[in-house]
């Protein structure tokens, strides 16, 4: 990696942040985010809940560490967890502490000392502790990250782990009372064969139920719906007054543990999300916050630009390589949407995206935008739609490829080999092509790349470490590699100033 790739700079990075930021909150008008944190550097290790604080999801302020290692019950470890908000305004903490060296995972609380401290800066571990034990038919190595609880009807407060048996994954149902009494439900809420362990399991949506059965024509597996396609891990949504968030994706580093070390930061947070049901019933929609706006600057604007075959537009006036840019694509006709092969795998939109890139001549795409690019392009990451023909419908593959992304070598597909991570991720986009418009927003962050097509239909975020196309070096353009005329119907795009990073 170049000298230069080592101060990129992201607007929610967190510096040393581990793998998953685990209990969001909305408390007495302040935000809460707690986060999985290495104090001692930028790899896994000696783990504690950091603590920030924010009034509009945007700017943060960092506070005293939550929760770390002290007790007999996490003396090994104060893993991820979740926070609920229990009747008489009072916070309350779930999480996973080890307690030996056989990681034996049991599930713990943690309670405010001072509820009129605004920032609720130090939190106490009961000595009744732990709450949840793993019974004779769990995995006790694999038995965590209890979930925000939820008061059903009857009057019980919910909660799920994620865990595995073997290769199936699950999440397990447990029902309280009192909140310090819990039983397991005797079946688990979900499980599925061939998924592993179930990381950072979500309640929030299923908060009344005690099963959860996908429809009879659902994908129930790694090729089914997702709320993200890319690098994009233990995302935790949470309740204000008014939507529902989806604050807790984190964007995975794909860089070596080497390099970590060197920049001395890993992963971050993403851009905080709004959750809607499609009116479908079909699927999730996903959406930057709307206070994510409050940095924009500098805007220009597109329309009725037409872009045929092999062209491609620079969007010049902005700083390419931290913005904002929402397009909307349209083309006069579908009849040249290459044909679907029977032999493709119509679930695997990630191998389709590896064999069909943003440089591979198509009919109807690719097209789309080539963001963090250097001049000569080098080096650039395309975020695109292609368009197939399978009998009498049309199925839209969305891809955000990483692999020309960086002059680093990438042929290591492990994040801790000698080279960068840098795969194709792609997803389908359930759509109708009836209007022959396609809408793409992407999120551009110096090593992050968010995507939403289709008004937050499907989302794909790539993890990027660029050696030419940094700062002001960086260039985004849009493009047409397909035979079918396509017009940027209309184009906006901003620069993103970088929010306050208070600290004490």
């Amino acid at each position: 990696m170049s000298g230069n790739c080592t101060e990129l700079d992201t607007i929610f990075n967190l510096p040393n942040i581990g793998l998953t930021a685990i209990g969001p909150m909305y408390y007495n008008g302040i935000y809460h985010l707690f986060y999985q944190y290495n104090p001692e550097g930028a790899v896994w290790g000696n783990i504690v809940w950091a603590h920030s604080v924010s009034t509009d999801l945007i700017n943060w302020k960092k506070v005293e560490h939550a929760i770390y290692p002290s007790k007999p019950f996490d003396k090994y470890g104060c893993w991820s967890g979740s926070a609920t908000v229990l009747p008489g305004n009072k916070p309350i903490i779930l999480y996973t502490g080890i307690v030996d060296e056989n990681n034996t995972q049991v599930q713990n609380y943690a309670i405010p000392a001072n509820l009129s401290d605004p920032y609720l800066r130090e939190w106490i571990k009961p000595d009744d502790n732990p709450l949840i034990v793993a019974d004779q038919f769990i995995n006790k190595t694999s038995f965590r990250d209890p979930t925000t609880a939820w008061l059903g009807r009857d009057g019980r407060w919910r909660i799920v782990m994620g865990s595995r048996r073997k290769h199936r994954g699950m999440t397990h149902l447990y029902r309280s009372k009192d909140f310090k009494h819990w039983v397991k439900a005797k079946h688990p809420l979900h499980s599925t064969a061939k998924t592993g362990n179930w990381e950072c399991p979500d309640f929030s949506l299923f908060r009344f139920l005690d099963r959860y059965i996908p429809d009879k024509d659902m994908v129930d597996g790694w090729n089914g719906l997702r709320y993200d396609y890319g690098n994009f891990y233990a995302s935790k949504s949470f309740l204000t007054l008014v939507r529902i968030e989806g604050l807790c994706g984190v964007g995975l580093m794909s860089d070596t543990t080497e390099n970590d070390i060197k920049k001395g930061w890993a992963g971050i947070q993403l851009i905080p999300r709004t959750i809607v049901l499609d009116p479908s019933g079909k699927q999730l929609l996903q959406w930057p916050i709307e206070e994510v706006e409050t940095l924009r600057r500098n805007k220009v604007e597109l329309s009725n630009q037409k872009l045929a075959k092999g062209e491609k537009i620079e969007i010049k006036g902005i700083t390419a390589a931290q913005a904002d840019v929402d397009v909307t694509f349209s083309f006069n006709s579908l009849d040249n949407a290459e044909p679907f092969d029977p032999s493709w795998d119509r679930y695997d939109a990630q191998k389709l995206c590896s064999q069909k890139g943003s440089t591979v001549q198509g009919g109807l795409g690719p097209f789309g935008l080539l963001t963090l690019a250097s001049e000569n392009l080098e080096e650039y990451t395309p975020v695109f739609f292609r368009v197939f023909k399978d009998q009498n419908m049309h199925l839209v593959l969305m891809c955000s490829d990483a692999s020309r992304s960086t002059l680093m070598d990438g042929k290591s597909h492990m994040k801790n080999g000698n080279n960068a991570y840098k795969p194709s991720f792609a997803g389908f986009v359930n759509v109708d092509l009836k209007e022959k418009k396609l809408s793409l927003r992407s999120l551009i962050d110096n090593s992050v790349v968010e995507s939403f097509g289709e008004g937050g239909k499907t989302c794909i975020t790539s993890r990027v470490y660029p050696t030419l196309a940094i700062y002001g070096n960086a260039h985004l353009y849009a493009f047409n590699n397909g035979t079918e005329t396509v017009h940027i119907e209309s184009l906006k795009a901003w620069t993103m100033s970088k929010p306050l990073q208070m600290n004490h």
